[in-house]
């Protein structure tokens, strides 16, 4: 038998191609288990490929839907019509959930509408998100039912919603002062993404290269599984006739095949995968699975570079072995592995990134961001080139021991190529994760801190439109008899200015005075006085230039700029001659919020000749009384649903970062099973490689403990180097990725423990599944020739 003569070109590659992706699909049940891990290799790439390509139209969509429900109003509001709307924002928070609230009161019968929603509500009444609606039907809605007291009307259309589980509603309230909103004639106007703060750009980058890298060394192991039984295969095709070049390419083949059932399996699993995407939150983004979508191009390139990939790095791999007749794989004399190179990769890395430690605070510029994109894989590529020359350098000192230590460490001396590329795998997936989850534990122990600074005393701050002095005392009456609450305070505030001189100019900033206006008790909060009554004024000496001195005259409607229309004029106000200068108390003492240039009480200056007065309200609550903090919102809401709240009570960050440290956890976790999958090949192949041995040595009475032994040192001992490689790269680019942030240096030592931990589960876990092939072996049947 001899092969049929080689076409030449193209077709003589699409024949060889052809062949070896026959030999793959019936090799057998080996065979179907090489290709399957193979397979499942390239289809974990190929699916974090898609999610990954999936992230810029995710965030256009994402984006696009918030800019078409929004108008953030505009310096000069449209006339009343019968096409306009009254808008306020009610945003609130519930159990450390962010609840978007819109409110509305058309002017007209035909109001614009916002996308989702056929008809605004009727008075009393609201349209909520399904994620809301099944929040207030549920037990645990009961105390934001009484926040939301209007009537569920109906529910809002995914086109009017960020994502599935996003909170939101829009209600119509019986009554909305002007001064609660602005007016509207259209949807479609809000503001274009905000840009991510240089803390989480370089988080997303760090976790963009911990997955990506992975991945592609991950690719790169998968088609190079069953590389030994292979290479016997092709020794068979030589004594039939076929030369060097066709054995390479039929090898090519085989692997062409295992990443096409990869391609078509990896594209199944992002399918499948992203209908999970409803389910995920991260950092406050809730997307519908439809958004999870890959553009084209990126689909093509995918579809493409994958399997091409496979068939060069198998191409490349075969330049190593000399394959003969006979069933004989001469593998070229060993060349001796050289240092400088792989010392090079991790030195440029470090040379990019040390650098940006001395810009603190990091910053977001292209020029940053692609040297900490390039440096951070430059290390976890050196990690992987490193460990290769690591394990034949300490191998090659090992020789005494036991005789399973003496048999694991001769079959590594011989040949630790198998070994070492799936270890290497383990290794850039295990550094990649220790660096991200370092940076996270900083960042996340930065905002706890923070956090704990800044809500060491258990208060909540509101601000609001105010109206007039007596509805001011009632909101604080009503704050005051909130179950939980210990104390309330509360003043309105307001910018004034100099008298106009009726020039164009524009009005000065710098000459604006603050004006504060509350009771006694309450301005005692800000100042110290000696003696006040209801009528009596009060100047302070800020240090912010010149003093508001008694006998000044304040403009009480000073003009913005010089393109704002005429107000309504009022009468200048004067600071009565009587008027005593105070000192303030220190800034943050008291509801300290402002720092007040006039102090005035309620019979002195009319809260309404105020230009835009500002209520401010501070809360102490007890952290003991349960729910103390959502009573306090209700109360808010009942004062005013436009109030927003000013608070350190929750933080929103730990929930983020934990969801993310999680997620990576779990997939550094699927990376590491999946590759120790493919060790448990290449050992199970290196023992039939030996089965002969194996036989010799049963026959002279070596027992099975002994070689069980032996596979567990010869597993363990590249897996061992390469997380000890790990775990060094990883610290060392935690640590200068939180020097760059100005973090403090943390070590996560849970999420080590547990890498660590997983990496020797996986030498037991390939030990254990090779014995059953190793029992079957040593038997003197090996010995049987012919």
């Amino acid at each position: 038998m001899s092969l049929p003569p080689s076409p030449a070109g193209p077709a003589r590659w699409a024949r060889d191609l052809a062949m070896g992706m026959r030999f793959a699909a019936g090799g057998g049940r080996a065979g179907r288990v090489r290709t399957a891990l193979t397979a499942a290799g390239v289809a974990l790439g190929v699916a974090v490929l898609l999610l990954g390509a999936s992230v810029p139209g995710l965030l256009d969509s994402w984006h696009g839907r918030e800019q078409a429900r929004e108008n953030p109003g505009l310096l000069h509001p449209p006339r009343p019509a019968d096409d306009t709307l009254q808008y306020a924002t009610a945003d609130t928070t519930f159990h450390g959930n962010p609840v978007r609230g819109r409110l509305v009161r058309p002017d007209g019968a035909h109001p614009p509408v916002p996308p989702g929603i056929e008809r605004l509500p009727g008075p009393g009444h609201m349209l909520v998100s399904p994620a809301l609606k099944e929040l207030l039907d549920s037990p645990e809605g009961a105390l934001l039912r009484g926040r939301l007291d209007y009537t569920v009307s109906g529910t809002i259309g995914d086109a009017g919603l960020l994502g599935p589980g996003e909170l939101t509603y829009v209600a119509r309230p019986a009554a909305l002062a002007p001064a609660d909103g602005y007016r509207i004639d259209r949807f479609g106007e809000g503001d274009g993404p905000p840009p991510l703060p240089a803390s989480a750009v370089l988080l997303v980058v760090m976790v963009c290269v911990a997955l990506l890298t992975p991945v592609l060394v991950v690719i790169g192991t998968s088609v190079r599984f069953g590389d030994e039984r292979r290479e016997r295969r092709l020794a068979a095709l030589r004594l039939v006739g076929a030369d060097l070049p066709t054995t390479r390419r039929i090898a090519a083949g085989e692997a062409l095949f295992g990443s096409l059932l990869g391609l078509v399996a990896g594209g199944a699993l992002f399918l499948a995968g992203r209908q999970l995407a409803p389910a995920v939150t991260l950092w406050d983004i809730n997307v519908f699975a439809s958004d999870v979508t890959p553009g084209p191009l990126a689909v093509a390139l995918i579809a493409v570079l994958v399997p091409a990939a496979a068939v060069v790095v198998t191409l490349f791999a075969q330049r190593g072995v000399t394959v003969e007749p006979l069933g004989v794989v001469r593998h070229r004399p060993p060349v001796r592995r050289r240092l400088w190179w792989r010392v090079a990769l991790p030195a440029a890395g470090a040379l990019l990134l040390v650098p940006l430690t001395a810009e603190r605070p990091w910053r977001d510029t292209p020029w940053n961001t692609a040297r900490l994109a390039a440096g951070s894989m430059l290390l976890l590529w050196g990690v992987v080139a490193l460990l290769p020359w690591l394990v034949q350098a300490v191998v090659g000192r090992l020789h005494r021991g036991p005789v399973s230590w003496q048999l694991a460490v001769r079959r590594l001396q011989l040949s630790s190529a198998p070994a070492t590329r799936a270890v290497g795998g383990i290794t850039v997936a295990v550094a990649g994760a220790i660096a991200v989850h370092m940076l996270m534990t900083g960042m996340q122990a930065g905002y706890a801190r923070a956090y704990a600074e800044s809500g060491k005393e258990p208060r909540i701050g509101l601000s609001g439109e105010a109206r007039d002095w007596p509805r001011t005392q009632q909101a604080l009456t009503a704050l005051r008899a909130t179950p939980g609450v210990t104390a309330a305070r509360g003043y309105v505030d307001a910018l004034a200015g100099p008298p106009s001189t009726g020039s164009k100019g524009p009005a000065d900033p710098a000459g604006g005075t603050v004006v504060v206006v509350g009771s006694c008790a309450e301005l005692r909060a800000l100042a110290r006085l000696e003696a006040c009554h209801d009528g009596a004024v009060f100047t302070a000496a800020t240090g912010r230039g010149a003093t508001v001195t008694a006998g000044a005259t304040l403009d009480l409607k000073p003009p913005a700029d010089a393109d704002e229309p005429a107000r309504t004029r009022v009468r200048p106000w004067t600071v009565p001659r009587g008027a005593r200068t105070v000192p303030l108390l220190a800034p943050g003492h008291g509801s300290g919020h402002v720092v007040p240039d006039v102090l005035a009480t309620p019979s002195a200056l009319d809260i309404r000749a105020l230009d835009e007065p500002t209520v401010e309200f501070t809360a102490d609550f007890d952290r003991g009384t349960p729910d103390a903090v959502e009573h306090l919102r209700n109360t808010a809401a009942r004062i005013d649903p436009a109030l927003r709240e000013l608070s350190a009570v929750d933080n929103p960050h730990d929930a983020r970062l934990s969801g993310i440290r999680t997620g990576l956890f779990a997939g550094a976790v699927l990376t590491l099973l999946l590759i120790g999958s493919g060790l448990v090949v290449s050992t199970v192949e290196q023992l039939h490689e030996r089965r002969r041995l194996l036989s010799v040595l049963d026959a002279y009475g070596t027992r099975r403990a002994t070689l069980g032994r032996s596979v567990l040192w010869q597993t363990a001992v590249p897996v061992v180097l390469g997380l000890g490689l790990a775990l060094a790269c990883g610290l060392a680019l935690g640590a200068l990725l939180l020097t760059m942030t100005g973090h403090a240096v943390t070590v996560d030592l849970p999420v080590v423990a547990a890498l660590t931990g997983a990496g020797g589960a996986v030498i037991l876990l390939v030990t254990a599944l090779s014995l059953p092939a190793l029992w079957r072996l040593m038997r003197p049947d090996g010995l049987r020739t012919e």
